[in-house]
């Protein structure tokens, strides 16, 4: 090694010819890069999900994306997803209710980003896993603002791509992949996966609401995986149908995507509809009184 100068009144260390501090500054550069990702992510949803309050009891975990959870679940911004006040739904004394749903996420993004990872972790024999993906699965699958689309179908077709956003090599599948490993990795947990289709958007024609292929997909997964499914696209697309636009506008807290409090809450009900039309309803133990008087 060439020999070591210092010069403290410069502040600077001399190696070979390069200053020790050049060489840090390069050496350090990916850990700060990393620190500073964590940094920026303190104050997001992701950030402040929740854990079971008794990990001694069962878990219903829930994921998804902002029609579930909408930022960080309180309301803040007149937006609320479904699985806030689905908690309700159930004796706390019997099971958790965790709430890890993220807004704008895909199917692909939560798993990418490293979500599924973190809900496995806490998963274990005898929980439930309930699912909603597809609100955002038919965005761009290469782009420089959120790269969380899919491919559309159930298919094993898939595409390379040089994630622009994440300046990372990707490949993405179908949305019927990313929905099969769900179900295949909650199940090795020891766990039961529940497939929900999307719930629908506020979109009339010819005063029907306009259904979601993302709905077909995701039961056409769920009964090749021999998943539970919950129609709520179905379930709730009736509802509003039974409504009328006149009484299912205040349900809605934008155009046609995000739901007020009174609209998270009808379809939380609807989720539980569902949920007891299930085939020995396996979450029916768990029910809360409200639960038992919901129709």
């Amino acid at each position: 090694m060439n020999a070591l100068c210092m010069r403290a009144k410069a502040g600077s260390v001399l190696l070979g010819g390069l200053t020790m501090m050049v060489f840090l500054e390069l050496l350090l550069e990916p850990a700060r890069a990393q620190v500073s990702n964590q940094s920026t992510n303190t104050t997001s949803p992701e950030m402040t999900l929740p854990k079971p309050n008794d990990p001694k009891l069962p878990t219903l975990f829930l994921i998804g994306d902002s029609t579930v959870r909408n930022g960080r679940g309180d309301g803040a911004n007149g937006q609320w997803g479904w699985g806030e006040p689905l908690a309700a739904f159930f004796d706390k004394t019997k099971i958790n209710v965790v709430n890890r749903a993220i807004g704008g996420r895909s199917s692909r993004t939560y798993l990418t980003q490293g979500h599924w990872d973190r809900v496995l972790a806490l998963l274990k024999p005898g929980d439930f896993v309930v699912m909603q993906f597809g609100h955002n699965d038919g965005g761009a699958i290469n782009d420089t603002s959120r790269a969380r689309g899919t491919i559309k179908g159930i298919g094993e077709e898939t595409q390379e791509i040089d994630n622009l956003l994440t300046k990372q090599h990707e490949v993405v599948h179908t949305y019927g992949w990313y929905l099969r490993k769900l179900i295949a990795d909650a199940k090795a947990k020891g766990a039961v996966p529940i497939v929900c289709s999307p719930v629908p958007r506020k979109i009339w024609k010819d005063g029907k609401i306009v259904r979601d292929d993302y709905a077909k997909w995701a039961a056409e997964v769920a009964k090749a995986e021999g998943a539970e499914f919950v129609d709520l696209n179905e379930i709730i697309a009736r509802k509003y149908e039974e409504l009328g636009p006149e009484k299912v506008e205040p349900l809605f807290a934008d155009e046609h995507t995000h739901t007020t409090l009174a609209g998270a809450e009808l379809n939380a009900a609807c989720v539980i509809a569902g949920l007891k039309g299930l085939k020995g309803s396996p979450l029916s133990a768990y029910f809360s009184q409200k639960a038992a008087a919901s129709r």
